[in-house]
Order: structure tokens, then sequence, then C-alpha cells
């Protein structure tokens, strides 16, 4: 399986709600970086996917311009969704919020993944305004202090 195979192959998982097949496709000693306040680990980002997944179940990347060079494969992702379920976030300071109906739409964000071992290694997104964790946030009206 080539690099853009492996790195089309998670974020469809993903989107599919398949923890077991994205939890042997994601190595270990992953990282995530760029559009959450600190970098996160395997376990957080699983936590992270779920809790986004339950809250949006119509979660789609968008993924497009996939460029393979060697075990890095940048991509461009464009989050989308709606939040029809409760949205409890593994993060300190962010309250629960319940469903709202409202539609989360993201702009382009330039992604670069890294396969190691035929395993996603790292996923670093270049931060956009109005894109990541804190464009959600904002498009679901959390009030940010």
């Amino acid at each position: 399986m080539s690099a853009i195979d492996i790195v089309k192959a998670g974020p469809a998982a993903i989107e599919d709600v398949d923890p077991i097949i994205l939890d042997g496709m994601v190595a270990d000693d992953y990282v995530f970086a760029g559009p959450v306040p600190e970098p996160l680990g395997k376990r957080e980002f699983m936590g992270l996917q779920s809790a986004l997944l339950t809250a949006m179940p119509d979660w789609k990347f968008n993924a497009a311009d996939f460029k393979e060079n060697g075990d890095v494969v940048t991509v461009t992702l464009r989050v989308t969704g709606t939040q029809t379920g409760e949205l409890s976030l593994p993060m300190p300071g962010i309250p629960i919020l319940p469903a709202s109906g409202k539609q989360v739409s993201l702009p382009g964000e330039i992604s670069t993944f890294t396969v190691k071992n035929g395993k996603l290694a790292r996923l670093d997104v270049i931060p956009t305004p109005g894109g990541g964790l804190l464009g959600i946030l904002s498009q679901l009206d959390v009030p940010m202090a």
C-alpha cells in the first residue's frame, strides 16, 4: 500500500466511524499538531475524533489535492458536519454542548501526513483563519475566553 493509499484510508476510517480499523492504522507514537491548542498523541487524537463524530455523525474531511513525496502526503482538508449530537470534547474548559443542528464548514486546510512503517505517524495542519478546533467551536457559537 502506498503512502497516499494509507492517507486516503485514514480519514475514510474516521468518516465510517471505524475505530478498530483506525486504531490499527495509527502508530502508537502518533502526533497530531496544528489545529489544536497543543499537539495530541494517539489516545487524545482518537478521543477527539470520537467526540466530534458523536456530535457530528455526518463529519466529512472532503479531502482533495493529494500530493505524495515518499512517505509524506500533502492534502487539503475541508471539514464539514452538522452538530446533531452532544459535543463533549475531552479538553478542559470547553463546556458540553447540546445538539444544536448547526452546520460547520471549515476553510480548506493544508495538511501533511507522515507515514512510517505502513502507519499514519504524524499529521501537521497549517493553521488557517477560521479553521481547526477553534473554527468548529466558533461556528457552534461556543464563547471563547
